[in-house]
């Protein structure tokens, strides 16, 4: 999978590091979870891809894993076009609701897993089910 290189400006560094300072409940519930590599993936938290910060990155896997508070209830198209804009750049993104991770982290762990690369470029969790296991 080619490498996703475009730059970051400074600005965009310095508000990822504040960022990194300022974790939400569920952000850092989150990175507590998958830091590490505990998933089996290495991850990146607040990391800037050009003109944008995720959440948190798996230059691996090229995955975004994006989580969602209630601001983004009146932001949805500006989320949907960035997702885009991501997807152009070969970044999958995975949009998580922060309730889930505070209430169900386990279930949204099993969503940020290695996945075959024709899944769909942006997953929310209310559209994913895992398959049960026997």
């Amino acid at each position: 999978m080619p490498r996703v290189t475009r730059a970051a400006g400074k600005s965009k560094v310095r508000f990822a590091r504040e960022q990194r300072r300022r974790m939400t409940a569920a952000e850092s519930a989150l990175w507590q979870a998958i830091r590490g590599g505990k998933l089996g993936m290495k991850f990146r938290r607040q990391h800037p891809i050009g003109d944008f910060v995720l959440d948190f990155y798996c230059e691996s896997a090229q995955l975004a894993v994006e989580i969602d508070g209630d601001c983004h209830e009146q932001q949805r198209e500006y989320d949907e076009w960035r997702d885009q804009e991501l997807a152009k750049l070969g970044v999958r993104v995975i949009r998580v609701p922060s309730d889930q991770i505070i209430t169900g982290l386990p279930s949204a762990l099993t969503l940020i897993t290695p996945y075959p690369t024709d899944q769909l470029e942006v997953i929310q969790v209310s559209q994913v089910s895992r398959p049960e296991t026997v």
